[in-house]
């Protein structure tokens, strides 16, 4: 038997008509017999095309408020039968069964009903019954019949029709199946995790996937998967690739912490920030986050919490970045970002970040949730006898804030709302400590009255003797160590500020 089938009749039982018109125009145009359901129905008609309803074949009405149209045998009879199966032959006309060789369909939208608040009756209804068995009819018995479950396959099914006169190959049915069991999978998954409260159960379908260039590396291949633009609008530049879009997203993360408040600016690299300042305008915060370390800015990510302006963009523009992101920009500011070819500039929409986290971990997954504690002056306990003064409270805090987002083991210094230097992903505090100090005399900044912050408690004093003779006057840290009496003890000696926040910010 031949795998190239000719489509003689349609069933067609939609909830959105949009794009519907022209495929059943041209089905009608083929003398293929359409079938169909109430408003489906209606519509096929007012478009002067005949179409046979669904009752006429069954004998039976929709009932249960129309919870029950199409759930019968001759329905799934016409779609599930094996054309080279003789006993299937034999019953279809035993039954007087009509062959369906086409079923479009698509289900109601029960995710768009939760995302909008609707009470629960109403997100029940929206479980779709009819809909889905449809589907997995049409795409289970895909070498006779095609199915086609969105709208986004209309363009494709009205292709095929068109070029191929009504046929279809055995390959574009399995094709449309493919598509079809990702609908019904996708379908599926979201219903279970609306009622779901075992979180020891993990289910996520996401439907939007795009091809990168490559991976972390040339030879390695890459995909995102996600709806990148309803996180951003893209104004200019190349693609993203895959080391991009991880710069970007602790980009995003970073400049939460500072969202409320004044004019921030943070210069990404490796996902660390190599940058980050806070100042009356954001030109000036820019130019304070670039002098922190020129070197690792080149090629690196930009991101600012308020508009980009005309004076900044010109600062910017002197500097060869991958990506600057802000919530708006001046036309300006644009116009003169856009010199750059290659330059990619993304607006920030204003979208909640998932609650969880999830990475590959040996042949499973890693799931926490977000770490969405931000430390604050509430927080604070001072444990020394001298006390942080006001500007080494907001420094504290501003260097806890970087911290948080910065590779363990991790220090911070900061000083006047600007990050002096870090030691970042080292195999100990010290040696991160160490880091930064060298890291700041290489830039020629003056630790003296800076303030540091640690992502975890200090086992010993050594840490805090180190930070002392750099010139650091207060430090930020968790605490819980069974010995913090012992850098406790240091300060109270040598005249060091020291609080504790209680919360540790491990990032690996």
């Amino acid at each position: 038997m031949s795998t190239t089938k000719k489509i003689q009749s349609a069933l067609i039982s939609v909830f959105s008509k949009d794009g519907l018109e022209p495929i059943v125009r041209k089905l009608h145009e083929q003398n293929v017999t359409l079938y169909s359901t109430g408003g489906t129905e209606d519509f096929i008609k007012n478009l002067g095309i005949p179409v046979v309803p669904v009752e006429d074949i069954t004998s039976f009405p929709e009932i249960l408020g129309g919870r029950v149209k199409t759930l019968h045998p001759k329905i799934f009879g016409g779609i599930l039968n094996r054309q080279d199966n003789e006993s299937d032959v034999q019953q279809m006309k035993e039954f007087d069964i009509p062959q369906i060789d086409l079923v479009i369909v698509d289900l109601y939208p029960f995710e768009k009903t939760v995302a909008s608040g609707a009470s629960e009756q109403d997100i029940i209804e929206k479980i779709d019954i009819g809909g889905i068995s449809l589907i997995r009819a049409g795409a289970k018995n895909f070498k006779d019949t095609v199915i086609v479950a969105s709208v986004n396959e209309y363009g494709l099914l009205l292709d095929l029709i068109t070029e191929q006169d009504g046929a279809t190959t055995l390959e574009n049915r399995r094709l449309f199946a493919t598509k079809a069991f990702h609908v019904s999978s996708h379908y599926d998954g979201a219903i279970f995790n609306y009622f779901n409260t075992d979180e020891t159960i993990y289910k996520e379908s996401i439907a939007n996937g795009q091809v990168l260039r490559y991976g972390e590396n040339p030879h390695q291949k890459g995909f995102f998967f996600g709806d990148f633009d309803a996180m951003f609008k893209k104004l200019h530049g190349k693609e993203l690739s895959y080391n991009n879009l991880l710069d970007v997203d602790a980009a995003v993360n970073l400049i939460a912490e500072f969202k409320n408040d004044g004019p921030t600016f943070a210069i990404l690299k490796h996902n660390n920030a190599c940058g980050l300042a806070s100042r009356k305008t954001i030109s000036e915060a820019y130019l304070a986050a670039l002098a922190c370390d020129p070197t690792s800015a080149f090629g690196g990510v930009l991101i600012s919490n308020t508009k980009i302006d005309l004076e900044t963009a010109q600062e910017i523009n002197k500097l060869f970045c991958e990506v600057v992101i802000a919530p708006a920009y001046d036309d300006e500011a644009v116009t003169v970002l856009q010199e750059k070819k290659n330059r990619i500039i993304l607006v920030q929409n204003d979208v909640e970040l998932p609650a969880r986290q999830v990475r590959t971990c040996l042949n499973g997954l890693l799931i926490q949730d977000r770490n969405n504690i931000t430390d604050n002056k509430e927080h604070l306990k001072t444990v020394t006898i001298t006390e942080p003064n006001a500007q080494e409270i907001e420094d504290l805090i501003f260097a806890s804030k970087i911290c948080k987002n910065t590779k363990s083991n991790t220090i911070v210094f900061a000083k006047n709302g600007t990050l002096i230097s870090s030691g970042t992903g080292q195999t100990s505090r010290v040696d991160a400590l160490i880091q930064a100090v060298d890291k700041a005399k290489a830039f020629g900044f003056d630790l003296n009255g800076a303030s540091m912050a640690s992502d975890a408690f200090f086992p010993f004093p050594d840490c805090v003797e180190l930070a002392k003779k750099a010139g650091i006057t207060a430090v930020i840290q968790p605490g819980g160590s069974i010995k913090d009496e012992l850098s406790i003890n240091y300060c109270n000696e040598n005249n060091l500020a020291m609080v504790f926040t209680g919360t540790r910010h491990f990032k690996h």
